[in-house]
């Protein structure tokens, strides 16, 4: 077996999954220093007011990216299943028809986010002082999209056969390339926002190519003409797992958007607090999404070789390490998370007093319920690892149901206070329903 890939159906599941999870933990860090050095430089040299157009677009981004990477996330588990199983044919015309079908909804998605992007700011009431920057920014992290797609498949399969060390390393130069290409687009050329979505494209480029040039040297995935040939079967059975997956994040992201429509009404100040914290979310999650890419590539090989038991065993040591990961974050982010946060803050001393206590009152309310995330994370990849994609995609809609009600009604009675409410209670109804399954699927396994 290749060294680039691990076998998950035999050893401690505890200690799999955490190795698994740590270099992408790793990674993922180095994945948010994208977006933290972006907000970083452009809040300290072009001011508070870029601050808030990075914000402005941020559910706009997670809706348009959130569409590849629900398909490739769907295409992996079947890839973990094949892999599990030791049916290499199978798994290879499973890897082809997966780079075939992310490349046409890469174009798909490419085309319709650059027509539509103006129009759905405009919706979004997004002030007037802010639009021109946020455009400027989506215009080019967009013409992207089909790069992030290809980073988003080759990282996808390599994780499913066991591989979270490629996607680390692709991300720790990326995130190299990002951080002195910002430093020189914004800084030294002075391209304000648009310099800082280029150094953003190319370092996402260079992890796309990076994670490619290393996929191809594993024999056990050695791709040859007549995988790609045409299996309608086969593409309907990738597209099974990847659509249910695909709506999950479009409607997160459509009341991602309600909710940025609320944030919008209360002027440029709250949407620059608002989204200095929204920039810290990424590292308040990014143990949780490690060990849900570990868990659902874990479950998907272990349902490959039909081992319930290590699933049940799995599933239960993840649980744990997420409560005590999500513990020690919390704690952080509360003793120090005013001072992280005054990074991304500059310009008039009493506009930045304004945003940094916004958004520290809504870093506190995230951290004290994180736990409930990362609950949920664990039964979503649990779920998904077992082929499950549909229940997950109705946890999407509970979550858009929580978020969209109380991100309309609560702030009638608390003012701005209430839109800080919104995604804990997504966060709740989302993990509620998806504990509730798991362990009623998990009680049926190979019965």
């Amino acid at each position: 077996m290749s060294s680039k890939v691990q076998d998950m159906t035999s050893g401690s599941p505890a200690r799999l999954i955490m190795l698994f999870a740590i270099p992408l933990m790793l990674g993922n860090i180095f994945q948010q220093l994208y977006t933290m050095v972006d907000t970083i430089v452009v809040g300290q040299i072009v001011g508070v007011q870029a601050l808030a157009a990075l914000g402005a677009v941020e559910w706009v981004m997670w809706l348009v990216l959130g569409v590849a990477s629900g398909m490739t996330q769907g295409f992996s588990i079947l890839i973990a299943q094949y892999y599990g199983a030791r049916e290499i044919k199978d798994l290879k015309k499973a890897l082809a028809h997966s780079y075939i079908l992310t490349a046409i909804l890469a174009a798909a998605v490419l085309v319709v986010s650059q027509a539509g992007a103006y129009g759905l700011l405009r919706f979004l009431n997004t002030p007037e002082n802010i639009i021109g920057m946020s455009m400027s920014y989506l215009r080019v992290v967009f013409c992207g999209i089909p790069m992030i797609a290809a980073y988003n498949i080759f990282a996808s399969a390599l994780r499913a056969m066991g591989n979270s060390k490629t996607p680390l390393t692709a991300m720790i130069l990326a995130a190299i390339i990002n951080v002195v290409l910002d430093i020189l687009f914004v800084a030294q050329f002075h391209m304000g926002v648009a310099g800082a979505a280029a150094a953003t494209v190319i370092a996402q480029s260079f992890s796309a190519v990076y994670c490619f040039l290393v996929l191809r040297k594993i024999n056990i995935v050695k791709l040859e003409k007549s995988h790609f040939s045409k299996d309608v079967i086969l593409d309907k059975k990738l597209l099974k797992l990847g659509t249910p997956i695909v709506f999950q994040n479009v409607i997160i992201a459509v009341g991602g958007l309600v909710v940025q429509y609320v944030v919008n009404g209360y002027g440029f100040l709250f949407v620059a607090g608002f989204t200095a914290t929204n920039k810290l979310y990424g590292l308040l999650e990014m143990a949780a999404i490690s060990y849900g890419y570990a868990i659902v590539t874990y479950v998907g090989q272990n349902l490959g070789a039909k081992r319930p038991d290590r699933i049940k065993k799995g599933v239960r040591a993840s649980a744990v390490i997420a409560a005590i990961t999500s513990a020690v974050i919390s704690v952080v982010m509360i003793l120090w998370g005013k001072t992280i946060l005054s990074l991304f803050i500059s310009g008039d001393p009493k506009q930045t007093q304004q945003v940094l206590e916004i958004a520290y009152r809504y870093l506190v309310i995230m951290a004290c319920f994180l736990w409930i995330l990362y609950f949920l994370y664990v039964y979503r990849s649990a779920l998904q690892g077992l082929g499950d994609t549909v229940i997950p995609m109705m946890s999407g809609v509970a979550e858009f149901v929580m978020r969209v009600g109380v991100a309309l009604l609560l702030p009638l009675a608390m003012g701005e206070n209430g839109i800080f409410y919104a995604e804990i209670t997504a966060w709740t109804g989302a993990a509620v329903l998806l504990a509730v399954n798991y362990y009623r699927r998990v009680k049926t396994l190979f019965t």
